[in-house]
């Protein structure tokens, strides 16, 4: 189990740095074509298809292993005290991890694809493009819905049991609220915003608590084996 909390600590600050590295990388580089329009895509996708290539690695690939590792890591630590509701906000958050690795490796077939197409028909590739990113937008990027439910059982279940820490249980609820409240299409643009900048907030956190928690066990089992002797000898 000890060895469970610390995968779980630095697989959750690696998976804060890849949200990171993902928003520095959107914003810095790949936002030219892919706040693009659909022709404009299409034509200078095989210029980009490097850089998006490592870009789903570390968005999607990275954070999606990471995420099952925290989960199980999580699921470990919390069981005893509420095991149904995390065996349910276990299997969410692995469906979650799942949703986020096939849809990077959906886009990642997708961008050599239409790269290929378009060289010799433009239109389809067009078209290409567009049914890639609907169903894409279907499987992880329309909403956070699995993600929110998952954060807000764990941080419920922590909640009352008092694990974790009171500030990280309740930003894990709002972050929770906000991911369910991403289906609601008038404000789905800034709860998803909410929802993945507080993210590396919390995953980093929950690294520091992770981490800190496994040394302080790690501590207190080296200290059982020394001999105390009382005042009196």
């Amino acid at each position: 189990m000890k060895n469970l909390q610390k995968m779980g600590g630095v697989a959750a600050l690696f998976h804060a740095a890849a949200y990171l590295i993902g928003i520095v990388m959107y914003f810095a580089v790949l936002s030219p074509i892919i706040d693009a329009t659909t022709e404009q895509y299409v034509a200078q996708l095989a210029d980009y298809q490097t850089t998006l290539t490592l870009w789903i690695f570390i968005a999607y690939w990275v954070s999606g292993f990471c995420l099952v590792v925290v989960a199980l890591a999580l699921y470990e630590r919390l069981k005893d005290g509420e095991p149904a509701l995390m065996q349910l906000s276990t299997v969410l958050g692995i469906i979650w991890a799942g949703l986020i690795i096939g849809s990077g490796n959906l886009m990642m077939h997708g961008f050599a694809q239409i790269a290929q197409l378009y060289a010799a028909n433009p239109a389809q590739a067009e078209i290409a493009a567009l049914t890639v990113g609907i169903v894409e937008n279907g499987i992880v990027s329309a909403n956070e819905l699995i993600g929110g439910l998952w954060v807000l059982l764990l941080s419920w279940s922590a909640w009352r049991m008092g694990k974790l820490s009171k500030g990280l249980n309740y930003l894990g609820i709002l972050i929770g609220v906000s991911g369910i409240l991403t289906m609601i299409p008038p404000i789905a643009e800034a709860t998803q915003t909410f929802f993945g900048l507080s993210m590396i907030v919390w995953f980093g956190w929950l690294g520091i608590v992770l981490w800190r928690n496994q040394l302080s066990t790690t501590t207190e089992n080296q200290n059982a084996f020394i001999p105390h002797h009382s005042a009196t000898n």
